[in-house]
């Protein structure tokens, strides 16, 4: 039975990926930074691993206890609203810590028993915000658009080894703990500057309008990772959700 590795597992869409490939009898190495055994269906073949992207003793470790693998998922990821000029430079350090850094050294940390096999699946999940441009995430989407034109690149320089390299990309998601996670980190920064203010308030208001039904749902992201995960002629960019398919489609 193939085997998976999933970083961010502790809620949201590495959470119901690693339900997901459970389910459909996979192998699931499931990775967070703070682990949690309530939060999966007991199985003999799950495990659950300590994980900080950021941390490269973290990073060496995991992929020690984890062995051979097949697909490797980078989910793991953090959020942050704000314009540029109210972010300080320590916050951008954090954010391209965990969303591009980490991806980038857990590819590195899997790519040697990737190539010795000749095969194996990088599957690095960026958002649907790099298909349009939306104020006040500009630190956020270059975090994520860097991890796009990486994996293209990639799957140019992977190719002869038998490597896939895709991105899944999803919309606006309600009641993941990525919203309140952001909210967090912008409190603590200092909140926004205040001629923003005006630009602020319409932009909360765009994210609460629409239905739940017109927005990402975890299990919209988990299909799509599913659908790479399995079959080789999948694209490069895949799509997640109603609201991120919109944007895809122009």
């Amino acid at each position: 039975m193939p085997t998976i590795l999933i970083t961010g597992c502790s809620s949201g869409f590495g959470l119901e990926t690693a339900r997901h490939f459970l389910a459909e009898g996979w192998n699931v190495i499931a990775t967070m930074r703070t682990p949690k055994t309530d939060l999966l269906p007991t199985s003999d073949r799950l495990t659950i691993l300590p994980l900080d992207v950021t941390e490269p003793q973290s990073i060496a470790a995991a992929v020690a206890a984890a062995g051979e693998i097949d697909v490797l998922v980078n989910n793991a990821g953090i959020g942050w609203l704000n314009a540029v000029e109210g972010t300080p430079i320590s916050v951008v350090r954090d954010v391209f810590e965990t969303n591009t850094f980490g991806t980038i050294a857990m590819i590195q940390a899997v790519l040697p028993q990737f190539r010795a096999h000749r095969t194996g699946v990088i599957i690095n999940v960026t958002s649907s915000v790099t298909l349009h441009n939306y104020d006040l995430l500009s630190v956020y989407t270059a975090s994520k658009a860097a991890v796009n034109a990486l994996t293209e690149v990639m799957a140019l320089e992977l190719a002869p080894f038998g490597i896939r390299s895709h991105v899944v990309l999803p919309g606006q998601a309600p009641g993941t703990a990525f919203g309140a996670n952001a909210r967090e980190r912008l409190t603590q920064a200092g909140g926004f500057p205040e001629p923003y203010a005006e630009m602020v308030q319409g932009v909360f208001a765009r994210l609460a309008s629409g239905s739940d039904d017109e927005k990402t749902k975890a299990e919209d992201v988990a299909a799509a990772i599913w659908r790479v995960a399995t079959d080789p002629t999948s694209p490069m960019r895949v799509p997640a959700g109603a609201d991120a398919v919109a944007l895809f489609r122009g």
